[in-house]
C-alpha cells in the first residue's frame, strides 16, 4: 500500500536524488570532453527558463526534469577516446554507485532509505545507458553507440534536430538497425494519423 512515507520517498527521489544522479551522469561527459580539449562546455541542469547562469553551469527552473552537457565539437583521434566518450556517463555513475555501495556496506554511510534510493537510481541509469538499442527517434543509447563502434567500426554521427520545421528526413542513419528503428517510428506515426482520420 502506498502510504505517506512512500510519498516522502517519491518526492525525495524526484526533487533531490534524480537530479543528483543525472548530474553525476552528465559529469562523465563533461570530464571526458575536457580531456579531449573542448573549450566551450556547459553543464545544463533542468529545463525551462534559466535561474542561475555561471561560466560552465546553468541551472533551470525545472532542475529535476532533465540535464545535459553542451560542448564544442571534439574529434577523438583514436577509437579509445571515442569509446571513452560514449562510456563516460556509464563509468561516472558506476564509480559513484560502487563507492557509495562500499561505504554503506562498511557502515561509513548509514544504510537508510536515502542511500538505498540513491543506489537504485544510479544503477537504473547505468542499466539503461548500457542497453544496446536505438531510441524511437533513431538516437543510439550509449550502449548501442559502443556496440556499433566495436562491432561495426561505425561512430555515431546522430544529431538531434531541435529547430522548428526541420524534418525527420534530415536525420541520417549510421547502421541498418538504426535505419529500421527510424522507419518504424515513421510507420507508427502514419498509423496513428490514419486512425485519427478514420475516427474523426
Amino acid at each position: 500500500m502506498f502510504g505517506f512515507g512512500d510519498l516522502i520517498r517519491l518526492l525525495l527521489a524526484i526533487f533531490f536524488i534524480l537530479p543528483m544522479v543525472t548530474v553525476i551522469r552528465e559529469t562523465g561527459y563533461y570530464v571526458v570532453a575536457t580531456l579531449l580539449g573542448a573549450t566551450e562546455k556547459k553543464l545544463i541542469i533542468g529545463s525551462g527558463p534559466t535561474v542561475l547562469k555561471l561560466k560552465t553551469i546553468e541551472i533551470r527552473r525545472y532542475f529535476f526534469m532533465y540535464s545535459w552537457v553542451e560542448y564544442d565539437e571534439v574529434r577523438p583521434e583514436s577509437r579509445f577516446w571515442t569509446l571513452l566518450l560514449y562510456a563516460s556517463p556509464i563509468l561516472s555513475n558506476m564509480i559513484v554507485g560502487l563507492t557509495v555501495n562500499f561505504l554503506v556496506g562498511q557502515g561509513i554511510l548509514a544504510s537508510n532509505i536515502f542511500w538505498q534510493t540513491f543506489l537504485f537510481y544510479v544503477f537504473y541509469f547505468v542499466l539503461f545507458d548500457m542497453l544496446p538499442v536505438y531510441l524511437p527517434d533513431g538516437q543510439p543509447t550509449n550502449g548501442r553507440a559502443i556496440f556499433d563502434l566495436l562491432w561495426h567500426q561505425q561512430q555515431s554521427s546522430y544529431v538531434k534536430s531541435y529547430q522548428d520545421g526541420e524534418s525527420e528526413e534530415q536525420e541520417d542513419a549510421d547502421t541498418q538497425a538504426q535505419k529500421e528503428t527510424m522507419e518504424n517510428r515513421g510507420r507508427n506515426r502514419e498509423d496513428r494519423e490514419e486512425e485519427k482520420r478514420a475516427g474523426g
